[in-house]
């Protein structure tokens, strides 16, 4: 059966097509209460469902977030996009998602989707990239958000700004503070461990990565310890997985106890679950530490150290909660990273 059409409802309620499309699709310019009811009598029998476009250009607003992540599945960004949902629900407007791989092409795809829908705003979460693979990506995103922002759009982006960006307006960067926080991570843990130091990164270039890397490795030599070995790997579960298999030999093999930081909590659960066959037990034979604070943690044995963000707060900011306050974060010291009293089951 066809959907009726705003003609259909015009013709019933005996009114123009204007003055039906001014009632249902929510003009500034309202008919007399009246007519209004008409009309909408007249919707209701032929059972009528607006048109989100029509009702877009009427009121100059889709009530639309877009929001771009990299993985949905990953809890890091689960929570920013409960965050983004959140401001989004008191804003009275729902949210479009697109889980991209990661690539600043990918996520160029999905901000062309949403400004062709007319979102009113725009949510970018992840890691920003300089390497020489995403050189293009980062000019032809740039380029996709330039356009859309000097056509009144409004971006939040998470962390870093965006390569490349040149609109003055529009923009705004919820600022991280993952280098200040690594490096106290790395404090708190030199004092309390007396064996060297691995670092567990994603590729070099990424700048999320390459925060928690550069102020680790200040927050160790701030403690008058040596420069962590830095293993640069995927920057998910899959990437801390093969990393932590590379690792396990050493490990068994040596009388020193390393303490591996994976710079995100599901790098350092690969870790983890890379070593546990082997038989190399956290913190028994080595600790681990990670980096955000992830609910995933709550079922996560041992405990995992880690830096707690306030990630919903984070997409609450990125999407233009004006009572949200500024990002901060706090050193989170667990059972991973404490000396061993026997064998961990």
């Amino acid at each position: 059966m066809a959907a009726s059409t705003l003609s259909e409802v015009a013709r019933l309620a005996g009114v123009s097509l204007a003055t039906a499309s001014r009632v249902l699709n929510g003009s500034s310019r309202k008919p007399a209460e009246d007519i209004a009811e008409r009309v909408r009598d007249a919707a209701d029998k032929l059972g009528y469902v607006p048109n989100a476009q029509a009702q877009a250009l009427a009121k100059s607003s889709s009530g639309l977030i877009g929001l771009v992540v990299h993985d949905i599945a990953d809890p890091y960004f689960s929570a920013i996009a409960r965050g983004v949902q959140e401001a989004a629900r008191q804003q009275n407007r729902m949210v479009l998602l697109a889980s991209t791989s990661g690539t600043p092409a990918d996520e160029k795809q999905a901000v062309a989707a949403f400004a062709a829908r007319r979102a009113d705003s725009m949510v970018i979460a992840g890691s920003r990239s300089v390497r020489e693979e995403d050189k293009q990506g980062n000019a032809e995103l740039a380029a996709e958000l330039d356009r859309y922002c000097r056509n009144g759009g409004q971006v939040g982006v998470v962390g870093h700004p965006v390569v490349g960006a040149s609109a003055a307006d529009g923009y705004h960067v919820v600022e991280v503070p993952n280098e200040e926080l690594a490096a106290g991570l790395a404090g708190q843990l030199a004092a309390t461990h007396d064996g060297g130091f691995v670092i567990i990164a994603g590729p070099e270039g990424l700048y999320t990565s390459d925060d928690r890397v550069r102020g680790f490795q200040q927050g160790l030599a701030d403690a008058g310890r040596p420069a962590a070995e830095v293993i640069r790997t995927g920057f998910n579960r899959a990437g801390g997985f093969q990393a932590g298999q590379a690792l396990a030999e050493r490990i068994k093999g040596s009388k020193e106890r390393l303490c591996i930081f994976a710079v995100n909590d599901v790098m350092a659960i690969g870790v983890t679950a890379a070593l546990r066959p082997e038989g190399v037990w956290i913190p028994r034979d080595a600790t681990v530490a990670g980096f955000d604070d992830i609910e995933t943690l709550r079922d996560f044995r041992p405990a995992l150290s880690t830096v707690h963000l306030p990630l919903e707060d984070i997409g609450r900011l990125a999407a233009g909660d004006p009572d949200t306050p500024p990002i901060t974060g706090t050193v989170k010291l667990r059972r991973s990273t404490e000396a061993p009293v026997g064998p961990q089951l």
